[in-house]
């Protein structure tokens, strides 16, 4: 089957590869021409792992190609996957849709015979009846059928997730589009990966029903935290007791500096601005919002209360060891470290930074941070060292060089990745989130 991808990003890139790994044709269309340039010189634009040999495989083999020309990349195509970004619109939180619109219409006006117009990209409900009403408004005369098949991609280990998915939820209004997105995903529906369909509406809905859940549990064991320090619990205990729970499951449930990324922050205002469209108010996911901006100013001051307060931090030094918002990605999107670092300079905190794969898409976005090759660059001279993502690389520091390159053994670990007796052991004034 042959497939088109309209959107080259993190979703349309990995998409497009896994359905061409699948044994589909697959055309990655993108209207940026220096973006299709470097994928056809092997160059990826975002960091995933194992994204570069799956994409260097299939071009290889025939099955994966790029393009700039939406009307070339369409043609033929069974299946036209639209993966372009939503993001918060300026202003007022919305979903920005006018890519996905504008994608919709230049769909409708190229057409050449039937097929799925598929809503890959995250968007509010009723999104799918827009796109149908605009490519009818082009007067085109094939048959389509527009349905919702969002992503459910982890950052870091979205190639895993394509091929080994929890479930596909497919959103179709009739059997056109059903039938044709069985035959898009048969490989996975033939190793027995739950397909889910549902209609066009609730396939939206899900989608933001579940990234609002998630963050939910994220800022829900995060107040708890707080409450463990109050009380002298340990947040970790905490969580493997509520984990170990059927009912609720151990996922999601780590303490730490706050959510960022592509998905939740976007995600949950966004269908915060639907409910009130609808007058149907999700406070729950109101408060998980405001409480979750409130948390990562918080974890900055929690760095000045190391240092021994406002008075006492201005002017020392303070090293950030990882900037993206998650591990194993180089997105920057709404990552705590942001806002930390903000909270640092605007105490009189010189900071200094480092992460091993999203320096240059940090630098641009915090100027206050002096930017480091090594984390022990970073270190050197600093009177703290705070932990903000949980890297691999950050698990096995060398400790006695840390102490020997720092002014002070201050170490705060917002990820919990060490273990409080063993830094007090060694000589660290240790902080953590939510551990005595």
């Amino acid at each position: 089957m042959k497939i088109a991808m309209v959107g080259s990003g993190y979703v349309g890139l990995v998409s497009g590869a896994c359905f061409a790994d699948f044994g589909h044709e697959v055309v990655c269309i993108d209207k940026d021409q220096s973006k299709i340039d470097r994928l056809r010189e092997g160059e990826m634009p975002i960091y995933e792992p194992g994204l570069d040999a799956l994409v260097e495989n299939n071009v290889k083999a025939g099955r994966l190609s790029f393009t700039t020309d939406l009307a070339e990349g369409i043609a033929g195509a069974q299946a036209i996957f639209i993966a372009v970004g939503t993001p918060s619109r300026r202003g007022d939180g919305h979903a920005d849709l006018s890519f996905v619109h504008a994608v919709a219409r230049e769909v409708g006006e190229n057409l050449a015979g039937e097929a799925v117009v598929v809503t890959k990209s995250t968007v509010p409900v009723g999104t799918g009846d827009e796109v149908e009403r605009i490519i009818a408004e082009t007067g085109c005369t094939h048959r389509v059928s527009v349905v919702s098949n969002p992503e459910f991609l982890r950052e870091g280990a979205a190639i895993g997730d394509f091929k080994r998915p929890d479930r596909i939820v497919i959103g179709a209004e009739d059997d056109f589009g059903r039938e044709v997105m069985r035959e898009v995903y048969r490989p996975l529906f033939l190793n027995e990966s739950p397909i889910l369909f549902v209609s066009r509406r609730s396939a939206e809905l899900i989608k933001y029903a579940a990234n609002a859940f998630l963050a939910t549990k994220i800022t829900f064991i995060n107040e708890m935290a707080d409450l463990c320090e109050k009380v002298g619990a340990n947040v970790q205990d905490v969580s493997r007791g509520i984990g170990m729970d059927n009912r609720i499951g151990p996922k999601f449930l780590h303490a730490g500096p706050g959510y960022g990324g592509s998905c939740f922050p976007k995600d949950t205002l966004a269908l915060l601005k639907t409910a009130e469209d609808y007058d149907s108010p999700v406070r729950i996911v109101e408060a998980v919002v405001k409480t979750n901006d409130s948390r990562k100013r918080a974890m900055g001051r929690k760095v000045i209360e190391a240092l021994g307060g406002l008075e006492a931090a201005r002017g020392r030094k303070v090293a950030l060891l990882g900037l993206t918002f998650k591990p194993n990605t180089d997105d920057m999107r709404d990552s705590p470290a942001i806002a930390i670092a903000q909270a640092l300079a605007d105490a009189g905190v010189d900071v200094s930074g480092y992460d091993p794969e999203g320096m240059e898409q940090a630098a641009p976005l915090m100027p206050e941070v002096r930017m480091c090759d090594s984390p022990y660059e970073a270190i050197e001279g600093a009177d703290a060292v705070a932990i903000v993502t949980e890297w691999d690389a950050f698990r096995a520091l060398d400790l006695t060089r840390v102490k020997s390159l720092a002014n002070a053994p201050v170490m705060v670990d917002l990820r919990n990745i060490y273990k409080p007796d063993d830094m007090r052991a060694a000589g660290f004034e240790y902080v953590s989130v939510g551990r005595c």
